[in-house]
This record gives C-alpha cells, structure tokens and sequence, in this order.
C-alpha cells in the first residue's frame, strides 16, 4: 500500500527516544505500509491530524502525551515520509 521512509534528522533524534515512543512509532508504521495511510488515519488512538502555520502540509501523530511525529506524504510515489519526532511543548 504505503511505504514509510524514515528521513536522517528522524532517525537521529529516534536513537534518543525512549522505548515505548519508538515501539508506538514502529506499530504506526507496520499499520501504515500494511492497512495504507487511509486507513491508519480514522484510528482515534493515533490523533493523525493536519498542520496550520509554519507547519502547513504537514501531518503529526501522536505517540504520547508529551510525543508527536510529523510526516508529510509524497503523493507521486505514496511514500510517507517522517520528518520528526519530539517532545511537544504544552
């Protein structure tokens, strides 16, 4: 269906996650590869919803309360592609 790729940045700031963050993170994109990304954004427990600002055209998941990851999706190739993950400032 889909395909997740995991860009340099992301990757970097995963190796400091703990966990459970990157268990959640890895589950979300066995989902998306496997069901598409469709599919994965009606699951209420992944709060998938677009961005505004300085952030429009992006999407973000949540992997916790304090842990979102923000992608953008490649419409050409319908590749997902994870830009960042971080702790969310409330």
């Amino acid at each position: 269906m889909n395909q997740v790729a995991i860009n340099k940045k992301a990757q970097r700031q995963i190796k400091k996650l703990p966990m459970h963050i990157v268990r959640k993170l890895q589950k979300w994109t066995e989902d998306v590869e496997k069901f598409g990304i469709e599919e994965i954004r009606v699951i209420p427990g992944y709060h998938d919803e677009p961005l505004k600002g300085n952030r429009a055209g992006q999407r973000s998941i949540r992997l916790s309360r304090a842990y979102r990851a923000f992608y953008i999706e490649h419409n050409d190739m319908i590749i997902i592609e994870v830009i960042e993950v971080s702790k969310h400032d409330y």
